[in-house]
């Protein structure tokens, strides 16, 4: 890294320093923890805009996915409801994806009528396959609806999660990109938000898989837990030495335990990406970035390299995904809001400077922190300013108001001031 990223990542760092001296270290470790999963998140997408060009509005599909793969692999089994219709459940799933094998063999081996033949096994095939699901599903969400009512998960360590939710939304990509990359950009966007909206509809209103807007609560941790730390008598020991009561020093114990694991995640991460774009690879990436025609005239083949870090990207977001729903303990489809969270990793991209891995690190945490702390911030400024006028005045009123549109007036602000004065990002490619 040169001068300029030293002191860039330098003025972070003051910033999650000063929040613990200020404000708490739990409320840094808090902020710091979701800045590594936004950097993570930020060099996903990165990796489909800034080595390809790609433009992914879908990242919170993906990111709901390695959320759905947390629960399927660390929550416990719920045997009554599989044995009440799991079985019927997956069933209708082989179904389904036979149903759309037929479709696919039909196309591609007949020549008269197929546009027909596909259509009559796909009408078929769907009412085939809901006579066989909705009694499984029925079955499943009835057994103790209002602690589970679904099938649970393999009761498996949660770290295992984060490679399955990976692989979950990186299966999730190739079917998006073996019907999307062949769109102009703009349409592709199109495409992935739609995409993104049935994959997290999907999330909130089917109970059987992970409870809907009910919300899978209770997740396992990697971590240990608070109360096992405080009766630990060495850890209250050590914690006194330090100054700190059992209570604040448990908390910030797990939340540091939690930053190491995820730091580990993005240092390899950034070493796979640094290798990978300084490879023959990567040089061909960024080559059929900045001139498709020509690429393809040498003999690359544009869509399958798109497809592939099509793939790669999505699978590192999953994997973000998967690691918020394990730091939060909890699978909650409600929150995941396509259009606003994929606004806020795209301007991570943006300020830190697409193409380059470091810069949408720093994006990363830079966002993430104004994002927490703007409103605060926001708040306390407008106290000062409106400290002086009377007590029912409209003007002091609307002004205190205003307070909690800060984020997206802050936003919106920086990545103006970045476009104007370094369009490039904070650091630009090389």
């Amino acid at each position: 890294m040169n001068m300029r990223a030293i002191l860039l990542f330098a003025f972070v760092a003051l910033l999650f320093i000063g929040t613990g001296f200020v404000q708490s270290w739990n409320v840094a470790l808090t902020i710091f923890n979701m800045g590594l999963i936004s950097a993570i998140m930020a060099l996903g997408v990165n990796m489909q805009w800034g080595y390809a060009g790609l433009f992914n509005v879908g990242v919170m599909g993906f990111v709901a996915l390695g959320g759905l793969a947390t629960v399927l692999v660390a929550s416990v089994p719920n045997t009554e409801a599989l044995s009440a219709g799991g079985l019927r459940i997956a069933a209708a799933l082989a179904l389904g994806g036979a149903t759309i094998l037929a479709a696919i063999l039909a196309w591609t081996r007949l020549r008269r009528y197929r546009g027909w033949v596909v259509a009559a096994i796909l009408f078929a095939g769907f009412f085939l396959f809901r006579a066989v699901l909705d009694p499984g599903v029925a079955a499943v969400e009835a057994v103790n609806p209002a602690r589970a009512g679904n099938i649970g998960g393999l009761g498996l360590p949660v770290l295992l999660a984060w490679p399955v939710g990976g692989l979950l939304a990186a299966g999730a990509a190739w079917i998006i990109g073996k019907t999307a990359l062949g769109l102009r950009s703009d349409y592709l966007a199109i495409a992935t938000l739609g995409i993104a909206e049935i994959i997290i509809a999907v999330l909130k209103n089917e109970d059987w898989m992970a409870r809907g807007v009910k919300n899978v609560i209770g997740l396992p941790r990697p971590v240990p837990y608070e109360v096992d730390l405080q009766a630990s008598p060495a850890f209250r020991e050590v914690v006194t030495e330090f100054g700190m009561d059992p209570v604040t020093g448990s908390t910030i114990a797990v939340k540091l335990a939690y930053a190491g694991l995820f730091g580990v995640v993005l240092l390899v991460l950034i070493w796979l990406t640094q290798a990978a774009l300084a490879s023959p690879w990567g040089r061909m990436m960024r080559a059929i970035r900045d001139n498709e025609v020509a690429a393809e005239a040498m003999g690359k083949d544009v869509t399958r390299r798109h497809l592939q870090i099509f793939i790669l990207g999505s699978a590192v977001v999953g994997m973000a995904g998967a690691m918020m729903t394990t730091l939060d303990g909890q699978l909650t489809p409600g929150t995941y809001q396509p259009l606003r969270y994929t606004f806020l990793i795209w301007v991570m991209v943006i300020v830190g400077g697409s193409g380059n891995n470091w810069g949408a690190v720093l994006g990363g945490f830079l966002v993430w922190w104004l994002w927490v702390q703007v409103e605060p911030l926001g708040a306390l400024l407008m106290q000062g300013i409106t400290a002086g006028m009377a007590d029912g005045s409209w003007l002091k009123a609307h002004l205190q108001d205003a307070a909690a549109h800060m984020r997206l007036l802050t936003m919106g602000l920086v990545l103006l001031l970045v476009l104007r004065f370094s369009p490039r990002g904070l650091l630009p490619e090389k």
